[in-house]
């Protein structure tokens, strides 16, 4: 099961990590995962433990804080990048020459408005299929953290890990917030030729951007 492929690798490589706090967070919430996989088995059900897990969002602090970075403008050419996906794979822009491609970058995993807006997007995830877009996922979480928060949430499409250096990719697409130490919530669509066509970067980090618009601009670069 995926769970118990992530919890391998997760001690495989945790010898590899620098020792400190960060290291110490990691091994905790690993932990946490293990006790409550033994506890209610392979699914949440309704006060389960698990399901507590699913929810701690709700009880989590408000992001509230307005723009500060001014995004990238449509019509100029997405930046390429390389990326690890929650298994370690790299995944490149590149990679979808020839299909459009949807960039989400949230701020931080576990956090209310990312948990609410990554849920939505799951469950219209087929409309993304069916509009032939492949769509990704950013923050600079480490790929740890977003194993286990894809677990949890039950998200099945690529969450990227701007980690390394911090926020890379996020200065290059313009929505890097210096003092917080993470991106806008952002939303570039990217077409086939690598250039941007649809562009939004949220007035309030707590703003879901009408999904709407986002079908929207991929249903005018089928011209549908």
């Amino acid at each position: 099961m995926r769970f118990t492929e992530l919890a391998e690798r997760f001690l495989a490589l945790e010898p590899q990590l620098p020792e400190g706090p960060g290291k110490e967070a990691l091994s905790l919430l690993h932990a946490m995962l293990q006790e409550v996989w033994r506890q209610v088995g392979a699914g949440p059900r309704e006060g389960s433990g698990l399901e507590e897990l699913r929810n701690l969002y709700k009880k989590a602090p408000k992001m509230e804080a307005p723009r500060v970075a001014p995004g990238l403008a449509v019509g100029e050419k997405a930046p390429d990048f390389a990326l690890p996906d929650a298994e370690g794979r790299l995944v490149r822009l590149s990679d979808f020459r020839g299909r459009p491609v949807v960039l989400a970058f949230y701020p931080l995993d576990w956090s209310p408005g990312c948990s609410q807006q990554l849920d939505l997007y799951q469950a219209e995830l087929e409309e993304f299929h069916r509009r032939g877009a492949v769509l990704l996922g950013i923050s600079v979480d480490s790929l740890y953290s977003h194993g286990a928060w894809a677990f949890v949430r039950g998200l099945t499409f690529p969450l990227l890990s701007d980690f390394h250096p911090k926020g890379e990719v996020a200065r290059r697409y313009r929505v890097w917030r210096e003092v917080d130490g993470f991106s806008e919530r952002a939303l570039y669509v990217v077409d086939g030729e690598g250039v941007i066509r649809y562009a939004h970067v949220s007035p309030y980090l707590h703003h879901i951007p009408p999904i709407e618009e986002l079908f929207q601009a991929l249903d005018a670069l089928r011209g549908g």
